[in-house]
């Protein structure tokens, strides 16, 4: 079997319905008094699917699935065929699963057949973009987009892989870090929830901390994938985290938060010009603490690149908190999506 990376933040940064469900069974068999048959019933199936869970999900709502559905609804955006990626938070989904939806709710899964992620290394410092060692992805509810097992995946596309893997510019990420990293994995669950239903792939890309030269080469060298509509693009990245380290203030915002928001959606006006030179100097002159301005500055030189033209367009932005005073923090949350212009 091919290896498999586990969503192993689920239970703590998103809801993990596997665990759900086995609570639920629990409840269920306090309230059937524990019936033989029904155990037996389960147990026949446990056998034939592999996984008790999986049974259990399909017979019980996904609670998973509900907060996605209920973000999406609420966003209320019209599905556009011309979207071709989109900028989105990566933080737990109490916090950014919102906000996330004004990205996710853009996206028409119709003609798209493969997705390529782009994310932030945590871990430690690298010069270079890391491609995956796993060529499944776990994703902890129903969607059935793959299935091994019983379980839910998301299923790497190999040839994408294996062309981006021979021009040597792209390290192989060790599996045990890939795991323990978080951003792209706030992803799938939107991801594989829009694209229900859908045969689509994904080519996982996890870029470093690059210099300036190199956000130019990777940009160049996955311009041409844009410019095919098969392919979608998602941008994993949180805005300002305002606390300890960072502690910008302009005081004639008044309030910190409105200084913090001020200089976030400075930096988003900057984006939507697509101009990655003047995101790099914006960020050379503040700072900015946006943990993605790295897969974000790699994205601008592609679509500066590419043929089509494309516009980025921020729909959403909110703060986890309302900074009051010195001692306070919080992260900010933007969601955009890059569409066809004209």
């Amino acid at each position: 079997m091919d290896r498999a990376r586990s969503a192993t933040h689920a239970g703590t940064w998103y809801t993990n319905n596997h665990i759900l469900v086995g609570k639920w069974l629990l409840e269920l068999r306090k309230v059937l008094d524990y019936s033989l048959d029904l155990l037996h019933y389960f147990s026949v199936f446990q056998s034939q699917c592999g996984v008790c869970n999986t049974v259990l999900t399909l017979l019980t709502a996904s609670k998973l699935g509900e907060e996605l559905d209920g973000w999406l609804r609420e966003a209320g955006l019209i599905k556009s065929p011309d979207v071709r990626g989109v900028i989105a938070p990566h933080a737990g989904y109490s916090y950014s699963g919102r906000s996330a939806a004004y990205a996710f709710g853009n996206i028409d899964p119709t003609n798209i057949q493969y997705q390529a992620m782009g994310r932030l290394y945590m871990a430690k410092v690298s010069k270079l973009c890391s491609l995956m060692p796993a060529w499944t992805h776990d994703v902890p509810f129903n969607t059935m987009i793959t299935s091994l097992h019983g379980f839910s995946y998301l299923q790497q596309e190999h040839h994408i892989n294996e062309e981006l893997k021979a021009t040597g510019k792209f390290e192989l990420m060790v599996h045990r870090v890939d795991e323990a990293e978080h951003s792209m994995e706030m992803h799938l669950p939107y991801l594989a929830r829009v694209f229900h239903g859908y045969p689509v792939k994904i080519v996982p890309i996890l870029v470093g901390a690059l210099s300036p030269e190199s956000e130019a080469m990777y940009g160049q060298l996955l311009a041409k994938y844009v410019d095919d509509p098969k392919n979608f693009f998602s941008v994993s990245s949180d805005f300002c985290h305002w606390g300890s380290r960072y502690t910008h203030f302009d005081k004639k915002y008044g309030a910190i938060y409105k200084s913090i928001e001020a200089l976030d959606r400075m930096g988003m006006d900057i984006i939507e010009t697509g101009d990655p030179d003047a995101f790099k100097e914006y960020l050379s002159a503040y700072d900015n603490t946006i943990c993605g301005r790295h897969p974000i500055s790699v994205f601008l030189h592609m679509l500066k690149k590419c043929e089509a033209k494309i516009k980025i367009n921020f729909l959403w932005y909110e703060q986890s908190s309302k900074c009051e005073t010195m001692r306070d923090s919080s992260v900010s949350y933007a969601s955009a999506a890059a569409k066809v212009d004209g």
